[in-house]
């Protein structure tokens, strides 16, 4: 699947991306399988935006994920869906300035292909953010794994149809107000378990973050290297959930 010509010069210009297919411990599921995905690679900037909990309106498929508590899923990047536009684009999964943490939520539904994205309640299950030793971003590991990056499901979460939200945070322009780039897509899973935990410290997205917040408004250039100068870096929002 590709985009239409005016999109994929807007995608390879930009090298923005779109969080567009899932893998079950390795077995990927297809291209826009089980997913709510935006139908462009633009990113949102207000975080009072309601598409800040599954992106821009886009592709919405009718298709339910079978996991199991314990899972490793994956999510997979593209600047533009369906592939890279030409052999050895270098910007294939997202252009490699777009330094930032990716961040994954789940939200419970009574039925994860139909029910809406408003006014749900989310916990953080992972984040990976940045190694200040080795000033490696979560993206350059993305990267790294051809485009994939990774959660678990929690061992520990009750059973049940869920929303995974995948959110990579890019911070290359987030130095000025509304300069850091969220890309968001959510996956519809159903959750085998024998687990019981439904996670009490919930947060509403929109609502989550706040404009100023220091992991959102933040200059990581320093010295002109976008390493954040060595220092920590926390992502936004609450921390993972424990089990």
């Amino acid at each position: 699947m590709k985009l239409n010509i005016t999109a994929v010069f807007i995608a390879t210009a930009q090298a923005h991306s779109t969080m567009q297919k899932i893998s079950v411990n390795g077995v990927d599921q297809g291209q826009l399988v089980g997913l709510r995905a935006p139908n462009n690679p633009n990113p949102v900037v207000n975080v009072n935006d309601p598409n800040m909990a599954c992106g821009q309106p886009g592709y919405r498929s009718n298709v339910v994920i079978n996991v199991k508590a314990g899972d490793r899923i994956g999510g997979f990047w593209g600047h533009a869906l369906g592939g890279a536009q030409w052999p050895g684009d270098p910007a294939q999964y997202i252009d490699k300035s777009h330094k930032g943490p990716i961040m994954h939520y789940m939200a419970k539904v009574d039925n994860a292909a139909t029910s809406s994205a408003a006014g749900l309640r989310w916990f953080k299950i992972s984040e990976e953010s940045f190694n200040a030793g080795q000033r490696r971003w979560a993206v350059d590991n993305m990267i790294a794994n051809n485009g994939w990056s990774y959660t678990t499901i929690p061992t520990c979460i009750a059973p049940g149809q869920y929303l995974l939200r995948v959110e990579l945070l890019a911070l290359h322009s987030a130095y000025s107000n509304m300069g850091a780039q969220f890309y968001q897509s959510c996956a519809q899973i159903n959750v085998s378990s024998s687990g019981t935990l439904v996670p009490s410290q919930t947060v509403s997205i929109p609502g989550l973050y706040q404009q100023n917040d220091p992991s959102i408004l933040i200059q990581i250039w320093v010295n002109g290297k976008d390493d954040n100068g060595g220092r920590p870096y926390k992502a936004p929002g609450p921390a993972p959930m424990t089990c």
